[in-house]
């Protein structure tokens, strides 16, 4: 009887060890921020976390999960957002490192495909607790809706016909840790259905990350299938 509660005992404590990793995670919802400086039209989400060793942090809406991959749990360090970042539609999304002790970057920009997610992994080598800032930053619909056909900022369209069967969901130019949002700039690109552009400071309109390699990620649909491509700095994108 002895051993068969020992048993028990030594199988639940694996049980427990077993759960710990789960654990080790921050999960928070972001306060409405109070400040009345950014710009109108802009939503804004500022991340600050106090951060040992290895994380991921995926942001969603107003709540923030931190995954901890080592070292002790992320901890919230006044986080703030204005609008909760959208799920779906995301314009003009930029990603700025505002304050940082060691390696910081944006691993994946939020789109449909995701969720709307931006994924940001943080490396934190000189150790203890590190203070990083980062902020998201796109723009926002008026009145918290989509425009109608012919309203708000929409161009006039010289071509939906003209794209045929492509449709762009996310175009991301720049580097780890610095980049913008592309999508607009690639869509009124596209003529009879295909996409040729280079990937350069000059096609894109701007230097994201001085000095560094940056890479054109785009996710799109053509006939109904959704795909992702990744070009360097210095090639051809073409689709279809």
């Amino acid at each position: 009887m002895g051993t068969i509660q020992l048993t028990r005992t030594c199988w639940a404590l694996v049980c427990l060890i077993a759960a710990l990793p789960a654990l080790a995670d921050t999960r928070f919802n972001v306060r409405r921020m109070t400040r009345d400086d950014v710009p109108r039209g802009k939503g804004q989400c500022d991340i600050r976390l106090q951060i040992d060793d290895q994380v991921e942090v995926s942001v969603q809406g107003d709540r923030v999960f931190v995954h901890t991959l080592s070292g002790q749990d992320g901890r919230d360090d006044g986080s703030e957002c204005n609008a909760p970042l959208p799920d779906r539609d995301l314009r003009g999304f930029n990603f700025e490192v505002l304050d940082s002790r060691s390696e910081i970057r944006l691993v994946e920009p939020p789109s449909d495909r995701n969720g709307g997610r931006a994924i940001v992994r943080i490396r934190d080598t000189p150790g203890g607790f590190g203070r990083y800032h980062f902020r998201l930053s796109w723009e926002m619909v008026e009145g918290g809706r989509r425009p109608e056909s012919g309203e708000g900022d929409r161009r006039p369209d010289r071509g939906d016909s003209d794209r045929g069967d492509l449709r762009l969901v996310n175009a991301f130019w720049g580097a780890p840790g610095r980049g913008r949002e592309v999508t607009r700039a690639l869509q009124d690109r596209i003529r009879d259905g295909r996409l040729r552009v280079r990937a350069t400071n000059e096609e894109m309109g701007f230097d994201p990350a001085v000095g560094q390699p940056k890479m054109l990620i785009v996710v799109f649909e053509f006939r109904g299938r959704r795909q992702e491509v990744r070009v360097r700095e210095g090639d051809f994108l073409e689709l279809p």
